[in-house]
């Protein structure tokens, strides 16, 4: 058995014991190939002195906070709404456990463990990871006399509460270990982290991104009440005498300050009071609504992905656009949970009842669609190309995504005999077979492939408007369809059967012909591509019947 190594690009094969001296590193220095070099105990930016890891996160380390301060930004009613709704789009998903490779007695288990929890509180604690970075949930187990254990409750724990050592290992901060923590059991743990990394187990916390436009709202916020009560109500001016003494100044200035909230003052005789509106003010006022907008803006983009959902002078094709991202976010966010219970929970349930290794089960979330009304007029439309035969059942389920059975059985039909006569066929004259010629009942000749590679469609269930036709009355059938091209579109439709005759010289098959056709009429809407594959389903079919005639003579 030869030395395990690796394949330079040149092409030598070095061996893992000989990889120091040929890449040129001493002996005492070097390491395998097969080991980290680029630690973090070795790196020049780590500062857990080998003990624990801080968090990398910006603003807690200018903060010098933990993420308490993250928990704070909660309070603000829109970022609160925009936390709510992004949770609820994921507790509105529905789930299912998947059997997959694991036994039939395993995914009992794991079904029954999942509806004994209440999995909508668990889902909306797992999502905390999205908002601080990780989020650690703790599993208490119940041990049966004779059984395995099973899960009894899981409850999510503060974050801040936990470390990651150097080996990005979670560790309890405890009151015993504050400092360094204390090192968790496996399987007691579920943790819960967004996009976390080898530079950062904490994961990124979205809050992260608004603590500042939430900072910069409250501060304009209460600046903006201040200037609304400064020149949202009138000035009251007082006056009296020149030689008035203070005492009785300031007593006019708290009959003033009374004014103001109850109308009512008492003055004397020789004063006067003068109600002064404040003008010029309203452009103040808007720069202070700006600054909320743009806030309010900046957290909804943080939180949601778009902000075109949550303002009020949005068009509803934006806000339809800014769902789409929301979406995505969602999606997002159910994979993490996902993630969490299938890697996580279901893994240690296997391991724990059937060993380390055995398939599990699989969680799965997925959205019950309604139906709507573009996928109710996208079915009538399917549900006509279909019927008419013009794609294949394949080009239908790889573009639509159906699946088997999904699409009707098309059974084979036998070739027909044809019987022909001349007239005039306008655009589908060229495509006609000659007159008194029959189609052999069994040919088997090359000229053939092109009419035999045809969906059974064309031959076995031909479309309403097809329907009646017998197999000698091509003729009559293919003049009916000429006289239907009105003189106001029997341009357009010449048009496309010039086109189709181009293709239908090219083409070697029928399938290289409806790709050739999907692709030189895209820019058609659906319904009339269906038209257009139709008009190419005719012509091929007259073509093929007309090269059986040519082959059949003597």
């Amino acid at each position: 058995m030869s030395a395990p190594g690796l394949y330079l690009p040149g092409g030598d094969f070095v061996r893992f014991s000989e990889a120091p001296r040929r890449l040129g590193a001493s002996m005492s220095t070097a390491r395998p190939l097969s080991a980290h070099i680029a630690t973090r105990q070795r790196g020049p930016d780590f500062v857990g002195l080998g003990m624990w890891l801080p968090n990398p996160d910006p603003i807690l380390k200018r903060q010098g906070k933990d993420i308490a301060v993250y928990r704070e930004l909660r309070s603000d009613a829109h970022t609160g709404g925009c936390i709510r709704r992004r949770k609820a789009a994921v507790r509105a998903l529905e789930w299912r456990v998947e059997r997959d490779r694991a036994s039939a007695r395993m995914h009992k288990v794991a079904q029954a463990v999942l509806e004994q929890l209440d999995l909508d509180a668990l889902i909306d604690q797992m999502l905390d990871a999205t908002l601080y970075g990780w989020q650690p949930l703790e599993i208490l187990w119940q041990q049966r006399p004779g059984q395995a254990p099973t899960v009894q409750h899981i409850v999510g724990k503060p974050p801040e509460w936990f470390l990651f050592d150097a080996d990005a290992r979670l560790r309890f901060r405890s009151r015993e270990h504050p400092l360094h923590g204390e090192l968790l059991p496996e399987r007691k743990f579920l943790l819960a982290r967004q996009e976390a990394s080898y530079a950062n187990p904490y994961g990124f916390a979205d809050l992260s991104m608004c603590f500042w436009p939430v900072t910069f709202k409250r501060g304009g916020l209460r600046y903006w009440v201040k200037f609304a009560e400064k020149y949202g109500s009138p000035w009251a001016v007082g006056k009296q005498p020149r030689n008035s003494p203070q005492p009785e100044s300031d007593r006019l200035l708290e009959q003033l300050e009374a004014m103001i909230e109850d109308a009512v003052a008492v003055i004397p005789d020789d004063a006067s009071v003068e109600m002064i509106q404040a003008a010029g003010s309203s452009g103040n006022a808007s720069a202070y609504e700006l600054l909320l907008k743009f806030c309010r803006s900046e957290v909804a983009i943080a939180l949601l992905g778009q902000n075109q959902s949550t303002e009020a002078d949005s068009t509803r094709a934006s806000a339809t656009a800014g769902l789409d991202v929301a979406t995505d976010i969602r999606d997002g966010d159910k994979r993490l949970v996902e993630g969490v219970i299938n890697s996580q929970l279901l893994r240690w349930i296997v391991d724990l009842h059937e060993g380390e290794g055995a398939p599990a089960p699989r969680f799965v979330m997925w959205q019950d669609e309604e139906v709507s009304k573009a996928q109710a007029e996208r079915d009538e439309i399917l549900s006509r190309a279909i019927r008419m035969g013009g794609l294949s059942p394949e080009y239908f389920k790889r573009v639509y995504e159906l699946e088997d059975g999904d699409l009707p059985e098309q059974p084979e039909t036998p070739l027909q005999p044809l019987q022909t006569g001349a007239q005039d066929l306008g655009p589908y004259r060229r495509f006609l077979p000659a007159a008194g010629a029959d189609v052999p009942a069994a040919a088997q000749k090359p000229a053939l492939a092109f009419y035999k590679t045809a969906p059974a469609a064309l031959f076995a269930e031909p479309p309403a408007e097809t329907s009646g036709v017998q197999p000698g009355d091509t003729e009559a059938h293919a003049a009916r369809l000429a006289a239907q091209l009105a003189p106001a579109g029997q341009a357009i439709v010449a048009d496309w059967m010039r086109r189709i005759e181009q293709h239908l010289s090219a083409a070697s098959d029928w399938q290289q012909l409806q790709q050739r056709i999907a692709s030189a009429f895209d820019e058609l809407p659906e319904d009339a591509l269906v038209e257009v594959m139709h008009l190419a389903m005719t012509a091929a079919r007259l073509a093929g019947m007309h090269d059986v005639q040519q082959e059949a003579r003597p």
